[in-house]
């Protein structure tokens, strides 16, 4: 089986934080940048530590070394996953996400997207089987997709083919996998949802897992 992790399933926020990308963003170079400086100048500003409060990194994610020596890779977006899946085609795939990422709401849904690269792949044969796994922190937050599962499949069913849904599972709390069972990771800064207050983490598990680059991720230094 393969395992990505999008970080925004630990880089997260708290509930009633209504300027939270997780609740929809879209991923231009001013969502990824620009939107965050906006957050933390109407937090105080001063630097990134103004996001803390209201945006913190989860714990769970040290978890992760336990992959050290299993193959890894680190990425700016999910979108860039595709290149990942056919280096391992017909994997089972786990993903620990704040988005089920099988299908977008608009827009062209045969356009590689973060939103759609899962669903994509499991038409495509790139996925044998899919498991969005939400972090445990959305059972706190009313309105995101991990909140009511049951409630989000409603929503996907008819963006997707029945013979794609049939291969798709959504979950919150996934106990991790073996790393004896998985043949690659894949960590995804995904910096339109991220806060830049936790990129040195991210850093610091990529340096631990030896991930290689697919596409360099963002370096977000605070401006000045």
């Amino acid at each position: 089986m393969l395992l990505s992790v999008d970080w925004d399933a630990f880089s997260g926020t708290r509930e009633l934080v209504f300027d939270a990308p997780v609740w929809g963003t879209r991923d231009r170079d001013q969502d990824r940048l620009g939107a965050w400086e906006a957050r933390a100048a109407r937090r105080g500003g001063g630097g990134w530590a103004a996001l803390e409060e209201e945006f913190p990194l989860y714990p769970g994610w040290e978890a992760l070394t336990a992959y050290a020596g299993v193959p890894a890779w680190i990425t700016l977006s999910h979108a860039d996953a595709w290149a990942w899946l056919e280096r391992f085609p017909g994997e089972d795939v786990l993903n620990l996400d704040s988005h089920h990422d099988l299908a977008s709401f608009s827009g062209d849904p045969a356009r590689l997207r973060p939103g759609n690269w899962a669903g994509l792949g499991l038409r495509a044969g790139l996925i044998g089987h899919y498991t969005c796994a939400y972090p445990e922190w959305h059972a706190r937050l009313p309105v995101a997709e991990g909140f009511d599962l049951e409630r989000t499949g409603a929503e996907l069913a008819p963006l997707l083919p029945p013979e794609v849904r049939a291969r798709a599972d959504l979950t919150r709390a996934a106990p991790l996998p073996d790393p004896a069972e998985v043949r690659a990771v894949l960590l995804v800064q995904s910096p339109a949802w991220t806060s830049p207050a936790h990129d040195a983490a991210l850093w610091a598990l990529a340096g631990a897992l030896n991930a290689a680059p697919l596409v360099p991720p963002l370096h977000r230094p605070w401006p000045g």
